[in-house]
């Protein structure tokens, strides 16, 4: 079994040729496997698995019964997920391969890098959400909440933003037409087509769907929207998206408790603060705050930062997957909180000398653990074992993505 990484030896490393090896490793890996996997939730995606955790969700008792098995299985037996579903294909891991294809045209200037991020795009034209006037994605299942029921296609404002930096990552490159008139048509969804809840005086939380039912206060979704239109309200000279992107950022910072942590929503009901939702709020505000001004969002960026050191890491200085759970928690580690933890450092050491020590120990960790002789990662640390399942939503294409971000940065190829 792999052994823990020492800071010690960590820091040693040649941070860029390790990523380097570690990126190309996983894009040969990639390209045999293929661009469809299981999935975190297929286990819950099929008509039992919906069925036991609607259950669940109106009655505890009865429905931790109906649900047991398949947390028996994602705690000892991963791979047997392919029993209760099948693999798809994921909009937003695909929208995250594609951005890590351009880092790598960008970083390495070799065009054929580039030819595999535009072939995404292209698969992220042909499978927008269904039946709507824009452009849009959500998950290629249908995805059981407190809430009810998102059916298959349901548009996602935290799937969405994703694709939208995709295209504009690569529009950027190749100034091609037909990205820019899909960047267009998703900032107009972003912009007109989610419920926006007045909390307090120019402060706005977003629906997570497009429903005109959706009861908002999701933190990130906010902090997602909020991201998407400011970056659009620039590249797209749309004054309107930076007003709206001011407004979710408003709702975002107050939503923020005193230490500076972030609940999950700010509805009363879903209090638990982990990992990579920090890690999504925290990093869509600083990407906000390259296209505009907000003191609030400064302010709220460095006390998340200074809660997310303190809190969100075990004794060994790796990730932890919660500071609050919001149940029994059967795994030690997650892949998820890894790929988040690389993106945020990446992009707030400058501004955060700090978070530069956490980066280096996390990739070492990451090249030394968690990395597979396939090239692929592991998915998750269980308390007993490994989760050697590759999804591609959960998450080698988020974990991918961060690596060949870093590998950029390095090179000193993007701001």
């Amino acid at each position: 079994m792999p052994t823990e990484v020492s800071l010690e030896n960590a820091v040693d490393l040649d941070l860029s040729a390790r990523v380097s090896s570690a990126v190309d490793r996983f894009s040969g890996w990639l390209e045999r496997y293929g661009e469809t996997s299981y999935d975190f939730q297929t286990v819950y995606a099929s008509p039992i698995g919906r069925a036991a955790k609607s259950l669940y969700y109106r009655n505890k008792k009865l429905g931790t019964l109906a649900v047991a098995p398949m947390v028996f299985c994602e705690a000892f037996v991963p791979s047997a997920r392919r029993l209760f579903w099948k693999p798809q294909r994921f909009p937003i891991a695909d929208a995250h391969y594609a951005m890590a294809f351009a880092f790598l045209a960008e970083s390495r200037k070799e065009e054929h890098w580039l030819d595999r991020a535009r072939h995404f795009l292209s698969v992220l034209v042909d499978t927008r959400c269904p039946g709507m006037k824009e452009y849009a994605w959500g998950y290629p299942f249908s995805w059981v909440t407190i809430d009810g029921t998102l059916t298959t296609g349901t548009a996602l404002i935290t799937t969405t933003p994703y694709v939208y930096e995709a295209f504009s990552q690569v529009y950027a490159l190749d100034h091609d037409s037909r990205w820019l008139e899909i960047m267009e048509s998703i900032a107009r969804h972003a912009y007109t087509e989610y419920r926006q809840l007045a909390v307090r005086p120019g402060a706005e939380s977003t629906g997570y769907t497009p429903s005109p039912n959706d009861p908002c206060l999701v933190v990130n979704a906010s902090a997602y929207r909020a991201s998407l239109l400011a970056r659009a309200g620039v590249e797209l000279s749309e004054p309107t998206y930076l007003e709206a992107a001011a407004r979710n950022i408003r709702f975002v910072a107050g939503a923020q408790n005193e230490d500076g942590a972030w609940p999950y929503a700010a509805d009363g009901r879903r209090g638990f603060i982990d990992h990579f939702h920090t890690c999504f709020v925290i990093k869509s505000l600083a990407k906000a705050m390259g296209y505009i001004v907000s003191a609030e969002a400064e302010r709220a960026i460095e006390l998340g930062v200074v809660y997310y050191r303190s809190h969100l890491f075990d004794e060994s200085g790796l990730p932890r997957p919660f500071a609050l759970a919001p149940r029994l928690i059967t795994y030690r580690r997650e892949l998820y909180d890894y790929a988040e933890c690389v993106n945020l450092t990446v992009l707030l050491r400058d501004r955060f000398p700090e978070l530069g020590a956490i980066l280096t120990r996390v990739v070492g960790d990451l090249t030394t653990r968690w990395q597979r002789p396939d090239g692929s990662f592991r998915s998750r640390q269980l308390l007993v074992g490994w989760d050697n399942v590759p999804m591609h939503r959960w998450a080698q294409s988020q974990l991918f993505r961060s690596l060949c971000f870093l590998l950029c940065r390095e090179t000193g190829m993007t701001n």
